[in-house]
């Protein structure tokens, strides 16, 4: 996990700071997914809050990389919690 994620310092905000991203992998090194701590804890309001942010935003990464739906990953995607 990151702090924050790179962004160009001319953005004027109309794009949301992303709170994940996938990078591709090298010859030596696999794929990896990152996610940024400051946008994901500012985007939460309590600690169940950011886990669930996070799981939800891991389950998007891995069916980005899969190529397929979140859905199919984790058949609980998108539902609400108990």
């Amino acid at each position: 996990m990151e702090e924050v994620p790179q962004v160009e310092p001319w953005a004027d905000g109309a794009d949301p700071v992303p709170l994940s991203e996938t990078r591709s992998g090298g010859t030596a090194a696999p794929p990896s997914i990152v996610l940024f701590r400051r946008p994901i804890e500012a985007r939460g309001d309590d600690e169940r809050e950011v886990a669930q942010l996070i799981r939800d935003l891991l389950v998007e990464e891995v069916a980005d990389l899969l190529g397929l739906s979140p859905e199919s990953v984790d058949p609980s995607y998108d539902t609400p919690d108990d």
